[in-house]
């Protein structure tokens, strides 16, 4: 694939393009790493002022603390889930289904509640084959 005359010429193209861009794209590299070689003179010159933290120590900090909080307290942690509603129907003390239930699931769920009620269930409407 790709032995077109325009896809030919488009590969030609894109090489011309990278050996004029070649020498622009080396001066932005050694450029880049010139600012890193002078952001460690700046970072030396800032040891003097402040003190420098790896990241290192502070990933055994967070570990530190969080063995704390969970030695501490499991109860602060815990999630509030609904436990006063019903596992089977999915209604809550109220009746109401949860939100995230759209319509057509509670009324499936609603079908099966009146079928055991009444023993009977309610017949679907459509085409009986």
């Amino acid at each position: 694939m790709a032995k077109s005359l325009r896809s030919k010429w488009k590969r030609k193209m894109r090489a011309e393009k990278r050996k004029k861009n070649a020498p622009k794209e080396l001066a932005r590299l050694k450029q880049a790493l010139s600012r890193d070689k002078k952001a460690d003179t700046i970072m030396g010159d800032m040891e003097e002022i402040v003190t420098v933290v790896t990241a290192d120590k502070i990933k055994k900090q967070t570990e530190v603390d969080m063995v704390e909080v969970d030695s501490k307290d499991v109860t602060e942690g815990k999630m509030d889930t609904d436990s006063k509603r019903n596992k089977k129907s999915m209604l809550d003390d109220n009746g109401q289904y949860p939100v995230w239930m759209n319509q057509r699931q509670a009324k499936k769920l609603k079908s099966k509640r009146m079928a055991k009620k009444t023993g009977q269930a309610k017949k679907k409407k459509g085409i009986a084959w």
